[in-house]
C-alpha cells in the first residue's frame, strides 16, 4: 500500500486528505480540516498565510503520526493569487485575495478597451481577478517593488516552497493568470509588458509531476514534496472518472461552478472570447477550455440573510426539499453578473439585480434557494451548449464533482436544461487529482489514464435524466 498525502486548500475551508492506493483501489482519509477565510483590513482583502501553513503542518503531522510510512505531499489551492519574494524567498508584500476589488479600475479599463490581441496571447479572458491586473495594481501602486521582488510564487508553488525550500510554478496554475503564453508553455512577453509586470519575475513554469525535495520541517524530513497541479480544478479535472467512448462536459461545482473539457488545443475564435472562455492548462500541458461561472458562493452568501445556513447534513436536505417543492421562477438570475462577484450582502445584490430587470423578488427561503439553484443549472447547461457550437461535436454526457454534485435539484435541473445525462460522483475531485499526480510521481501507478480507469470502475455514479427521458 502507498499513502500520500493531499493539502487542499478552498477559498473556504482546507484539508489535510490521505490516499490510500492499494490493488488499483484508492481509500481516502481525512485527517485535518481547518477553516479559511478572507481576511479584511483598512478595505482590503488578504489571506492569513501564517495560519495556513501552520495547520498544514498541524495536519502532515497528524498523517505522519498515523501512518509512518507517508510516502509524499503536494499542495493544491484555488488560481490567481500570488506570493512577492526577495533574493532569499522572503515574502515582501501582503498576499491579496482574490476577491479584493482594487483591481476594478484595471479591469473596466481592459473590458472596455476590448482587445483581441490579449486573448490571441494568452487564450484567457478578462476577469477582474486575474494575475495580470492584480500585478499590475500592484507594480503601479508601488513601483519601488520593481527593485524588491526577485521571484513570484503561485500560492501552491509558495506553500511547496515553504515546505521543501525548491521554487516551482506548475501549468495549470501558471496558466491561470492571464500571463501565459497560449502557444507555449512560458510566459508570453506581450502579455506581461502590456499588463506591465517585469520580465523574468514569475518562477517558469513547468509540467506537474517533479519531486521538489524532502520536507525541510524537523520531524517530517522522510516525506517527498511533489509538484501537484497547483490549480484545483486542474486537479479536478485530472480526477474525473472517465468511459470508453463518451464525449464529456465536466463540470466542477463548489464556490465557483467551472465548466468545460479536457483538449489538445485551445479555443480560440472570436465566439470563444466574446463568451470568456478561460484556456487553462492541465498539469501535463494539455487544454482545458473552461467557462467560468459563479457556483454555491451565491447559495452561501445568501443563507445567513433568509433564515441561517444548515450546519448538518438533514438541515441540508431540508432546505433542497423546500427548494423543490416551489416553482419554476419566471425570471432567473444572470449569473455572469459582476454585481454579484462580491457584493456587500448577496441577497440585496440578487434582489437589486432582479427589479432592474422588472422580475419579481422571491418572497420566502425556499424561493430563494429556488431561483439560485436553478440559475446554477441553467448557466452550467448554456456552458454545454456554448462549447457544443464552437467545437461542432455533441457531448454525450456531464459529468459533475464537487459539492454540487451531492446537490440533486441541481443536478436535476442541469439535465433538464441541457437535456443530456448528468452523472454526478461524491468524489473529492481536488484532491483526488492531488493524489492521483503523486502517485504517477512515484512510480505506484503506471499513468493518469489508467488512475481514472481504476476510478470509474471503483465510484458509483448516480444518472440524472433530463424530465420525461428515460435511459
Amino acid at each position: 500500500m502507498t499513502t500520500t498525502a493531499a493539502i487542499d486548500l478552498g477559498a473556504t475551508s482546507g484539508r489535510v486528505i490521505l490516499g490510500h492506493w492499494d490493488q488499483n483501489r484508492l481509500e481516502l482519509e481525512e485527517v485535518h480540516r481547518f477553516p479559511n477565510q478572507i481576511q479584511t483590513l483598512g478595505g482590503y482583502d488578504y489571506w492569513n498565510i501564517p495560519a495556513l501553513y501552520g495547520e498544514i503542518l498541524t495536519g502532515l503531522r497528524k498523517a505522519l503520526e498515523k501512518y509512518p510510512d507517508l510516502a509524499s505531499c503536494g499542495v493544491n489551492t484555488w488560481g490567481v493569487d500570488t506570493a512577492l519574494l526577495d533574493r532569499q524567498g522572503r515574502l515582501v508584500f501582503p498576499i491579496h485575495a482574490y476577491r479584493d476589488n482594487r483591481t476594478e479600475p484595471f479591469y473596466r479599463q481592459l473590458v472596455e478597451k476590448d482587445l483581441p490581441e490579449v486573448f490571441a496571447w494568452t487564450g484567457i479572458g478578462p476577469q477582474p481577478f486575474n494575475t495580470s491586473l492584480q500585478l499590475q495594481e500592484t507594480f503601479s501602486a508601488y513601483p519601488a517593488l520593481r527593485e524588491v521582488v526577485k521571484k513570484i510564487l503561485f500560492l501552491p508553488g509558495y506553500f511547496s516552497f515553504l515546505l521543501s525550500g525548491e521554487m516551482a510554478n506548475d501549468l495549470s496554475i501558471a496558466s491561470t493568470s492571464q500571463l501565459m503564453a497560449v502557444d507555449g508553455t512560458d510566459y508570453s512577453t506581450e502579455a506581461l509588458a502590456h499588463f506591465g509586470v517585469p520580465a523574468g519575475l514569475l518562477v517558469e513554469p513547468e509540467v506537474s509531476g517533479r519531486v521538489l525535495g524532502p520536507l525541510r520541517e524537523p520531524g517530517l524530513e522522510k516525506v517527498k514534496v511533489i509538484l501537484t497541479p497547483g490549480h484545483d480544478t486542474g486537479c479536478a479535472f485530472s480526477s474525473m472518472p472517465s468511459q470508453a467512448g463518451k464525449k464529456d462536459l465536466y463540470i466542477s461545482c463548489g464556490t465557483w461552478s467551472l465548466a468545460g473539457f479536457l483538449s489538445d488545443r485551445p479555443l480560440l475564435s472570436d465566439q470563444a472570447r466574446e463568451i470568456g472562455v478561460s484556456n487553462e492548462r492541465n498539469g501535463d500541458g494539455t487544454f482545458r477550455p473552461t467557462c467560468i461561472l459563479l457556483g454555491l458562493w451565491l447559495l452561501e452568501q445568501t443563507l445567513p440573510d433568509i433564515g441561517g445556513v444548515p450546519s448538518t447534513a438533514a438541515e441540508w436536505e431540508e432546505l433542497v426539499s423546500e427548494a423543490e417543492t416551489s416553482p419554476s421562477p419566471e425570471t432567473l438570475l444572470d449569473i455572469t453578473d459582476n454585481h454579484l462577484f462580491n457584493p456587500a450582502n448577496m441577497k440585496e445584490a440578487i434582489d437589486e439585480q432582479l427589479r432592474q430587470r422588472n422580475a419579481q423578488v422571491p418572497h420566502d427561503r425556499k424561493a430563494y434557494v429556488r431561483l439560485i439553484i436553478e440559475s446554477l443549472a441553467q448557466g452550467q447547461a448554456g456552458a454545454l451548449e456554448k462549447f457544443s457550437t464552437m467545437t461542432g461535436e455533441s457531448f454525450d454526457r456531464v459529468v459533475m464533482v464537487g459539492g454540487g454534485s451531492k446537490n440533486r435539484l441541481l443536478c436535476q435541473l442541469t439535465a433538464d436544461y441541457a437535456g443530456v445525462e448528468v452523472v454526478s460522483y461524491e468524489l473529492e475531485g481536488t484532491a483526488v487529482g492531488n493524489l492521483g499526480q503523486q502517485l504517477v510521481s512515484l512510480g505506484a501507478v503506471e499513468s493518469w489514464e489508467i488512475f481514472r480507469q481504476s476510478l470509474n470502475a471503483q465510484l458509483p455514479g448516480v444518472s440524472y435524466w433530463p424530465a420525461r427521458q428515460a435511459p
